[in-house]
């Protein structure tokens, strides 16, 4: 299948001031593969160390020669390494942590040869060992699962991918293609962006099938928990790992996730999970200004799982013997829509950058209102809401905006794309005047461009447009 990262990573390659290059991201999204058809599409032969496989390898980096580590690599892999048609491929480079702090020799004395290297447990594993971090020297690259429009490539939906792609807020989508879009995201949201799993749908359509891969990849992560055993014990692991698809969509209680522990030993364990990319937090932010990040609440917080395929395993979502993704789709609709399009907002983030979410919430007794997530796009603030069925109330969105004074607002919902120009007044009295861009679940991967085009009043003025 295609992946986006991989235009990310043919830039990288042909960029003249070009560093070692560091691939992040859980365990199973695709780090390997997408290595493999760089060296594909590039024309260049792959030298691929796995030091979880060979950790001896890691003997072949023991000085700060690169010169001496290419002839060691030419003596044990028996070819030759030319920086002009070679790629140096470091792979499950958590293994043997001592090389992470020595990329910048490349950067130094080679930087005419691509080194990239990869790992899923890179900041537990760099939080156990004392050295000094390549900063400037390297470059980084975070990748996420598979996103909607990936599947929709993935699964031979190529029309549909370059229809969304291309489609603008003044046109309108007929009634045909909306229903199959729609049912290609019910799709999405069972299946969710595991490669393993997009694969097996591409290939057999079977839900069982792919549920046995959903539980396989449930089962590797479960396995990845012996090397945390120094850290934390693997039962008060297995407790919070199980307790985030529980609590999707919802603020993440320490006392709910393992009620036998104390808060502290809980929030390491979550920690120890958000650091392996296993979750995702949503951090509650005061939402006053840019960057989100300066205004947070720090105990205060949802948190994403991997993957909402994965989530919805866990959960127990089984399609064995129904016909009909409408009649089942949407069970736990909310919070398996929420974690949905909160994996589409983490991959709209740049790939060099740190992936961070953000929410509001108001806790005042009697005055309680949430937004599942605040968007920063440019120097604007963007709150955005997803809401499971056609319509839904939008109080809090009402009341954030109001707050804040805010020109531009996004829902998502099943409903047809639309610009309204809303005028309320809050149950408060307060008044609230802004532009709401309500847009189906598959545009997820379009927003920001959408959002850009909102912003331009010319841009919305077409079709869609209406009062409120």
């Amino acid at each position: 299948m295609h992946r986006d990262a991989l235009t990310d990573l043919e830039s990288w390659l042909g960029a003249g001031d070009r560093k070692p290059l560091v691939i992040r991201g859980a365990r199973q999204v695709g780090k390997t593969w997408l290595i493999r058809k760089l060296a594909e599409r590039s024309g260049r032969s792959l030298l691929e160390l796995n030091f979880e496989f060979a950790p001896q390898d890691a003997s072949l980096f023991v000085d700060r020669d690169p010169a001496q580590v290419v002839a060691r690599l030419e003596a044990r892999f028996g070819g030759k390494v030319d920086p002009d048609s070679t790629l140096v491929f470091l792979d499950e480079i958590q293994a043997a942590p001592e090389l992470f702090a020595n990329l910048w020799w490349f950067a130094e004395d080679m930087p005419e040869l691509p080194v990239v290297a990869a790992g899923s447990l890179l900041d537990f594993v760099l939080a156990d060992h004392e050295f000094s971090m390549p900063v400037g020297r390297i470059s980084y690259l975070h990748l996420d699962t598979v996103t909607f429009s990936e599947f929709l490539g993935a699964t031979g939906e190529d029309g549909l991918l370059d229809y969304i792609g291309a489609l603008s807020l003044e046109g309108s989508v007929p009634a045909a293609l909306h229903a199959r879009l729609l049912a290609r995201y019910r799709e999405y949201v069972f299946v969710g962006g595991m490669p393993a799993a997009v694969q097996n749908w591409a290939e057999s359509g079977s839900p069982v099938s792919c549920s046995e891969v959903h539980h396989r990849l449930v089962a590797t992560y479960r396995d990845d928990f012996h090397k945390y055993r120094k850290r934390v014990p693997i039962e008060r692991l297995i407790r919070v790992f199980d307790a985030v698809p529980r609590m999707l969509g919802s603020k993440f209680m320490f006392s709910r996730a393992s009620p036998d522990d104390r808060a502290a030993q809980t929030r390491q364990v979550l920690d120890l999970l958000c650091k392996a990319r296993v979750c995702t937090r949503v951090q509650a932010s005061h939402g006053t200004g840019i960057p989100l990040g300066a205004a947070i609440r720090e105990r205060v917080q949802k948190v994403l799982f991997v993957d909402v395929g994965l989530a919805g395993a866990s959960l127990g979502l089984s399609l064995d013997g129904v016909q009909s993704f409408d009649r089942v789709a949407m069970v736990n609709s909310g919070a398996l829509l929420e974690q949905a399009i909160g994996q589409s907002l983490r991959s709209s983030l740049p790939r060099f950058m740190e992936p961070a979410l953000f929410y509001w919430v108001r806790e005042e007794k009697g005055a309680e209102a949430e937004l599942d997530y605040l968007l920063q796009c440019g120097p604007d603030i963007v709150p955005v809401e997803v809401k499971s069925g056609r319509t839904g109330s939008l109080k809090s969105l009402h009341l954030f905006m109001a707050l804040r004074g805010l020109p531009l607002a996004v829902r998502f919902n099943a409903d047809a794309h639309s610009v309204t120009q809303v005028h309320v007044q809050t149950t408060s009295g307060r008044p609230a005047r802004y532009t709401l861009l309500s847009l189906p679940f598959y545009l997820c991967d379009q927003v920001r461009r959408l959002v850009d085009e909102a912003r331009d009043p010319h841009a919305a003025a077409g079709h869609g447009r209406r009062d409120q």
